[in-house]
């Protein structure tokens, strides 16, 4: 895979972003310039719509800042489900 430092040619200058969810974007100049949505009706609900989710993921939540699980709430399961196993596992007949 060749870079395009390594094929001589000049990229076009990229703008990094960062949102306020820590999102890191490259935006490249002739990529700002989109059209304008079409105006809602008088008196709808204007539907807002999320680019970063994408409908063939089934599980993915985007949460607000600051209310995000703790890593607490991951290593507690893994331990419950750890002493359950064991638990379950010491019931088993022939097993030393």
């Amino acid at each position: 895979m060749t870079s395009q430092h390594a094929n001589g040619s000049k990229a076009a200058p990229a703008k990094i972003v960062t949102t306020n969810t820590g999102r890191i974007l490259r935006v490249n100049p002739g990529d700002t310039v989109a059209p304008a949505p079409p105006a809602p009706a008088p008196g709808a609900h204007p539907v807002v719509i999320d680019p970063a989710r994408r409908t063939d993921v089934l599980f993915r939540v985007r949460r607000d800042e600051g209310h995000e699980p703790s890593a607490w709430w991951m290593i507690g399961a893994f331990l419950v489900t750890s002493a359950l196993v064991i638990l379950l596992l010491s019931g088993v007949p022939g097993v030393a």
